[in-house]
């Protein structure tokens, strides 16, 4: 049975995608810890990078070259300072040579040396090869696959490797939602409790909470950040920022210095259900603008949809319960993780493989059930608020403009945070004697969906928006 922590579904990252960036920035790293055992970066004379598939199609929007490069050169997303990557990259452009795991200069062309494949590995649409020549003339290749979220496997023998949080000793170990509801009852305890329970089998609770902290931190700073930046978005849509001007609109003359005090502004400002939909709209589209702008967001599940999670939470935070704290981040990231690996555990979390019902449809399930449990809900009608919301996401496709995560991409995560509020409140007031469609049910007709889909729908930008509106009209 696989068990999946919260902290393999919530990474923090750098954008503009999960799946796209930082997964092959950590196939990179994994690359150079095997190449270890046979004399390690300072062994190396070459190294070719090969991507396939939608990595290939999408991949230059995704900046997917720029994440491997970044990768290789051994530089970790989490702390990684963004505001470099541009020079970085165009140092390494400009003199042709890659600083290899900061160990090794050696000749790199971005040109010759990073290879876009149309045609697709047979194991998953996001394959790409990293392959490295030694001084001694013998090379060392390796096919990885970035399954969504960050997730990055590789085929060995027809065994499938994956770099994830050792889980086997999880005192609840869970598959479908059935068993988590099973385990609440018999244990007579809420969704969070268990979770937390799981995740004290790998580390203490202090871990856990400064964890969790680093975690929350970063998704407040991209939702400041996206609401305190103006100017154009990069990748040639020109795409104009929105969140600057509507949380300008909706902030008014308030005075503040710091996160903790933007909070509190936020508080005494008008409530009304427009206002409402305007500030949840704003969070969402200020996380995804960060992220678009290749900053660092948190993978929730993915980067594409990453504004869902914190738009919600903060509205709850913000605007539905204005003495809550870290308590109530922590019980709604646990639930929020766990509903996250149902899904992919039952279905997908990759649009490559299930377009964006897998990347917008999860995050807002996940919200949604998130909420719910804040909102006083029964384990129960915690996965009714989850059901309800990918119910309403089915069917819905990937197909970014330009390959890029911005149309309709950034729009797309306040839709999904507005279902989710939405799914919770109807969760709320729903008997769950009388549900006719249950979470199980929804995850497998999710991944029956995925399976049925055309391929150009899927990430690859050959279908859709992607094409049916032309560049020009931008």
């Amino acid at each position: 049975m696989e068990s999946i922590s919260v902290f393999d579904m919530l990474k923090i990252g750098v954008g503009p995608s999960s799946s796209h960036t930082l997964g092959p920035w950590r196939a990179a790293l994994w690359w150079l810890e095997e190449i270890e055992d046979k004399g390690g970066a300072s062994s190396l004379e070459k190294v070719e990078v090969h991507l396939y598939g939608s990595l290939s199609l999408t991949g230059v929007g995704h900046a997917t070259d720029i994440a491997v490069v970044l990768g290789l050169c051994g530089f970790d997303p989490i702390t990684y300072p963004t505001e470099q990557i541009d020079n970085h990259i165009a140092t390494i452009k400009h003199e042709k040579t890659i600083l290899i795991n900061s160990l090794k200069s050696i000749p790199f062309d971005f040109e010759k040396d990073i290879h876009f494949h149309q045609n697709f590995l047979d194991f998953h649409p996001n394959g790409m090869t990293i392959k490295g020549t030694f001084t001694d003339g013998s090379f060392y290749e390796e096919n990885y696959y970035s399954i969504g979220g960050g997730f990055v496997v590789k085929e060995q023998k027809s065994e499938i490797v994956e770099e994830t949080t050792d889980t086997s000793s999880f005192p609840f170990p869970i598959e479908k939602g059935k068993e988590l509801l099973a385990y609440c009852k018999k244990e007579n305890k809420s969704i969070s409790q268990i979770v937390l329970e799981n995740e004290l089998s790998l580390r203490s609770e202090d871990e856990i909470d400064t964890e969790l902290k680093a975690i929350w931190n970063v998704m407040l700073d991209s939702i400041y950040d996206g609401c305190h930046t103006e100017g154009m978005l990069p990748g040639g849509l020109q795409v104009k920022r929105r969140a600057y001007r509507l949380h300008e609109s909706l902030i008014g003359d308030s005075n503040y210095s710091n996160t903790e005090e933007w909070m509190e502004a936020i508080r005494n400002t008008k409530v009304s259900f427009r206002q409402i939909l305007k500030w949840v709209s704003c969070y969402a589209i200020a996380v995804n603008e960060v992220n678009a702008d290749l900053g660092r967001v948190v993978t929730a599940p993915t980067n594409g949809s990453a504004g869902v999670i914190p738009a919600v939470l903060f509205y709850y935070l913000t605007i539905e319960n204005h003495n809550a704290g870290f308590e109530e981040i922590k019980r709604f990231l646990l639930v929020a993780g766990e509903i996250g690996a149902l899904f992919k555990k039952g279905a997908t979390i990759s649009a490559a493989m299930g377009g964006c019902q897998a990347e917008i449809g999860v995050s807002s399930a996940m919200a949604a059930g998130a909420l719910a449990e804040l909102m006083g809900a029964t384990p129960e009608q915690v996965l009714i608020a989850s059901e309800i919301s990918m119910e309403h996401h089915l069917g819905l496709t990937c197909d970014p403009i330009a390959g890029l995560v911005q149309v309709p991409c950034i729009e797309r995560n306040t839709m999904g945070a507005i279902k989710a509020i939405n799914a919770a409140e109807i969760a709320l007031h729903t008997d769950p004697a009388h549900v006719k469609v249950p979470f199980d049910s929804v995850v497998n007709t999710m991944w029956e969906t995925a399976k049925d889909m055309n391929t150009k729908y899927k990430e690859t930008s050959e279908g859709g928006l992607a094409v049916s509106v032309n560049l020009s009209d931008c």
